[in-house]
Formats: structure tokens, C-alpha cells, sequence
């Protein structure tokens, strides 16, 4: 007996109704699984026939990886910088609701095959068969620990289901199911090759940022860059040694004018790591922007993400030495010497300082100083705790008081994607706190999204104009203690060979360049 007073399952109509449609449509509906055993396999009867895609990280960084393997044996190519372009096949393929990083890194490998496929006529089978993606993996409370199964999931259905995607931490000087040694040696000669190239990269990165804002004549630094990364790039290819070729690229950037008179407000970028550190549209182009507006723009190396590293673990293990017995977790002490692994830790992070500066020095990156991480982690522990980890972790606040109470830049832009849970949801939080304390701070946070580009950018220049007008006082006021006149100062900084020098740094007093100059002169 039908009963008209029943209540309709709304849900239940419409799933059906959609049921429905999709079989008329011929759709199917299917829960993306990835299979526990991925076919990644890569073996080291496969290099000399098989080509490494790599990219994640600035051009610089990129390309000197690149050549670092290639100097081991592998053939490696590195992607273009991600664009708007591998943003929509990343929506087109990827899963909803990602965060735009995710997104555009998807999208850039699925649009290098399609290229390869369609434009260059290469077949599915072959493209599928020759090439391998490599990227790093890491656990982490957002996206990072499933981009691989992302990458899996838009392969598959862009149309190259199989294709192999190998993650670092997977392949590590392990024997694969064949009994066959594994394609990707992770071992001393690897390691210490990736550690090279990426301090290496953020050399060359950062003096070009400190050049670029204050070149006589437009596209001088680029151009000597361009010509600075082809020399090191040979020089990793060929397993050279890096001093010389830094040192030949520093006479090539010896050739840039300069003229840092005028004052430049100095903006530092922080942030989530992807969206501060790449330099395409997943963040609008952000430093050239900056540049355009007449800024100097302070980036943060990769360099700074290893000695994180190295504090996260002498910061757990010290924890894990206090406990009443030794856990035997993953990351536990049980059967291990901590001592041992504290002077490790120690060892391996006088290493990266010393690396760093040796390579800075030669290449003329002169006055700069890695962030102490001890001293990060302490000023940011009293409102972030060191336990809570996480993208950043508690750097971004730790370095907005440093940047601030240290006078390090004139303004500080907080980058990071829509909705990110570890910078967004927790340390933008924070932040307001730190401004309230410091009210003299221009702080700003910016979301990306992949569109928007506008709204942020006009954004940024309102902020801007705070900066601009503190880096003008600051310059005019070191004037004002020097006894000298602005025409005095640019006369005199422009008869010095010294002070003329693209390699010279003043001793630092506040922010600004022009009035650390200011102070030099005087």
C-alpha cells in the first residue's frame, strides 16, 4: 500500500537522478585507489635509456640538480617553472579542493607529456617507458605526504597510467624486487651533490636579487646570470671543482653597474616553502613584481630549509635523551648512540655553513648571514611552539621578530597558498599578535590561489608605500649624521672603487643599502 504523506529522501532522489544521467552519458564513476604496489620500478641496466624529469624548485636550483646527475650518469631534464598553463591541467586532472602548490606541480609534469605526446609525436608507450618524474617525499599534517598519489591519480587519467613517478626516500640504496641494484643510487657521492647544488643555487639566486634592483642599465644582471649558470652547470656536469667556477662567474658578474644610492625599501618573503620559493605564477611572479614597484627583495634560500632540518633533529633528540627509557619508534633512540648522532648533527650543519660561505665569498656575496636557527626557534617559542611542526614550523614567526628587531628589512610579505593549514590556519594567526607587540612592523599576508593576481598585487603596493617612505627617512637621516648633501653622497660613492663595487656590502645598521652606504661614506 502506497502511502502519499511518506517523506521523500531528497538524497536519495538525487543520487539516483544522477545515476542515471551519468549512464545515459555514458560516465562512470570510479574512487580513485592507488595500487599498494606502484609499478616505479627503476633499474640501473635502465639509466643510460631512461631520462629524469626534475623540477620543484627555482631555475637555478633546477638546472644545477640537473646538471649534478647528469654529471653521476643519469639523463635528466628539468621542467619549465610551472605557469598558468599547468595550473589548468592540474585542475583538469587533479582532485578537488587542492591547494593551488599541488595544482600547478601536478599540472607542469602532465603538461610536459601532453607536450611530448601531441606536439613532439611521441607515443604514450614510449613516453611512458623512457621517462621517469623524481621528486622529493615527506610525511607532513597537509598535502605534501599525498603528492605522489596526486601524481599518480592525473597520470592515470590524462592517459599515462604507469607512467613512473620515484620519490628520494623510496629508492635509498635499496635492492628492488628484481635483486637488481636500484636506478637512483641514493648514496654519499648523490647526497652530497644534491647538498652542493642547491647552496650553490641559492648563491647565485641571492646576489642576483641584491644586483637586479640597482643595475645601471635594465637586464644587465640577467643577462651576466644567465651566463653564470651555463658556466656552473658545465662545471657540475663535468665534476669540476665548484671554487673555479664560481670564480669565473664572479668576473662575469664583476662587468654589472651598479648604483645603490638611491634608497630601496627591502621586502622580505616568507612563508609557505613552495609559494615563497618559486618564482613563476604560483605567486604572481612576486619578486619581479616587487622589483618593478622599486623594491629589493630578500628571498629565503633553500639552504635555510636544510639547517631547519638539522635543528628539528637535535631539537628531538635532545627531547627523545630525556625521556625514562630509549622509545623504539622510528625516530627513537633505542639501540642508537645520541651522542653520537648530537656531533653528527653538529658536524653536518658546520658543513652547510661552511659550503655556504665559501661559495658566497668566491661569487661575492659578501655580509650575508644564514639564519641561527637556535636563536629563530627561541624568539618564536614564547608564541609558537618548537613542538608544533608543520610546513615552516615556527619560522615564519621567528623570523618576522628577528627581521624586526634586528632592523633587516623594511617590510616583511607572508606568501603562502589558499587555505594553508600549517601558515594560513596557524602562523598568520600568531602574527597578529607579533604586530600588536611590534606595531612599527609592515607585515602582510597574502593567499594565492592561482587567479586574483590583481587584488594581490595591488595589495602589496599599498603596503609598499609604508616602506618606501621609512627606507627615504632612513637615508635621510643617515645623511643628516654624516654631514654630507645627496649629490655629495652619489659623487662620492661613484668616484670609489670600493664602495662602486657590485661585490660590496656596507656594514649593516638598518635596512636599507643606500643608508648603510650612507653610513660607510660618511
Amino acid at each position: 500500500m502506497n502511502n502519499e504523506n511518506a517523506p521523500i529522501d531528497i538524497d536519495a532522489e538525487l543520487a539516483a537522478f544522477a545515476e542515471e544521467e551519468s549512464r545515459k552519458l555514458g560516465l562512470t564513476r570510479e574512487q580513485w585507489v592507488e595500487p599498494i604496489h606502484s609499478n616505479n620500478e627503476f633499474k640501473a641496466s635502465d639509466r643510460a635509456k631512461t631520462t629524469l624529469l626534475v623540477s620543484g624548485l627555482t631555475m637555478a636550483h633546477d638546472t644545477l640538480v640537473c646538471a649534478m646527475l647528469g654529471g653521476l650518469g643519469y639523463n635528466v631534464e628539468p621542467l619549465d617553472v610551472p605557469d598558468q598553463a599547468a595550473l589548468t591541467f592540474g585542475k583538469e586532472f587533479g582532485n578537488r579542493g587542492q591547494c593551488n602548490p599541488t595544482y600547478f606541480t601536478v599540472g607542469n609534469i602532465v603538461k610536459h607529456l601532453v607536450n611530448l605526446r601531441d606536439v613532439h609525436g611521441m607515443k604514450t608507450e614510449q613516453i611512458i617507458k623512457d621517462y621517469i618524474f623524481l621528486t622529493a617525499g615527506a610525511c607532513g599534517p597537509c598535502r605534501f605526504g599525498m603528492y605522489v598519489t596526486e601524481y599518480r591519480k592525473a597520470l592515470r587519467d590524462s592517459g599515462f597510467e604507469g607512467f613512473r613517478v620515484v620519490l628520494f626516500q623510496q629508492q635509498g640504496g635499496v635492492k628492488q624486487a628484481t635483486g637488481e641494484e636500484a636506478g637512483l643510487a641514493i648514496d654519499q657521492n648523490f647526497v652530497f651533490g644534491i647538498v652542493r647544488a642547491l647552496i650553490a643555487g641559492d648563491v647565485v639566486n641571492l646576489l642576483g636579487y641584491r644586483m637586479r634592483p640597482y643595475e645601471v642599465e635594465e637586464g644587465a644582471t640577467d643577462r651576466a646570470m644567465k651566463q653564470v649558470r651555463s658556466i656552473l652547470e658545465e662545471t657540475f656536469r663535468r665534476k669540476g671543482s665548484i671554487l673555479a667556477g664560481l670564480y669565473k662567474s664572479r668576473r662575469v658578474l664583476s662587468k654589472v653597474k651598479l648604483d645603490r644610492t638611491k634608497p630601496k625599501p627591502l621586502v622580505s618573503v616568507i612563508g609557505e616553502f613552495w609559494a615563497m620559493t618559486t618564482e613563476g605564477d604560483g605567486n604572481y611572479h612576486l619578486f619581479r613584481f616587487l622589483e618593478k614597484e622599486g623594491a629589493e627583495v630578500d628571498v629565503q634560500g633553500v639552504t635555510n630549509w636544510l639547517l631547519f632540518m638539522v635543528w628539528e633533529n637535535r631539537h628531538d633528540t635532545q627531547k627523545r635523551m630525556e625521556l625514562r627509557e630509549d622509545d623504539g619508534g622510528k625516530k627513537g633512540l633505542e639501540g642508537k648512540d645520541s651522542t653520537k648522532k648530537l656531533w653528527m648533527l653538529e658536524a653536518a650543519e658546520l658543513g652547510i655553513h661552511a659550503t655556504f660561505q665559501s661559495y658566497a665569498n668566491i661569487l661575492g656575496l659578501h655580509g650575508y648571514h644564514l639564519p641561527d636557527m637556535a636563536k629563530v626557534a627561541e624568539d618564536a617559542k614564547v608564541h609558537y611552539d618548537n613542538g608544533v611542526r608543520g610546513g615552516e614550523g615556527h619560522m615564519e614567526v621567528g623570523k618576522l621578530i628577528h627581521f624586526i628587531e634586528d632592523r633587516v628589512n623594511h617590510m616583511t610579505i607572508s606568501v603562502k597558498p589558499f587555505g594553508c593549514m600549517p601558515s594560513s590556519g596557524v602562523s598568520d594567526g600568531v602574527q597578529a599578535a607579533i604586530q600588536s607587540k611590534y606595531p612599527e612592523a609592515v607585515f602582510l599576508p597574502i593567499e594565492t590561489t592561482g587567479d586574483g593576481a590583481v587584488n594581490v598585487q595591488s595589495r602589496v603596493q599599498m603596503m609598499l608605500f609604508r616602506a618606501r617612505q621609512n627606507a627615504r627617512s632612513e637615508l635621510d637621516e643617515a645623511l643628516k649624521v654624516a654631514g654630507i648633501d645627496e649629490a655629495t653622497f652619489q659623487k662620492r660613492v661613484n668616484g670609489s672603487r670600493r664602495w662602486n663595487s657590485p661585490f660590496f656590502r656596507p656594514k649593516h645598521k638598518f635596512a636599507g643599502v643606500a643608508t648603510n652606504l650612507a653610513y660607510a661614506v660618511g
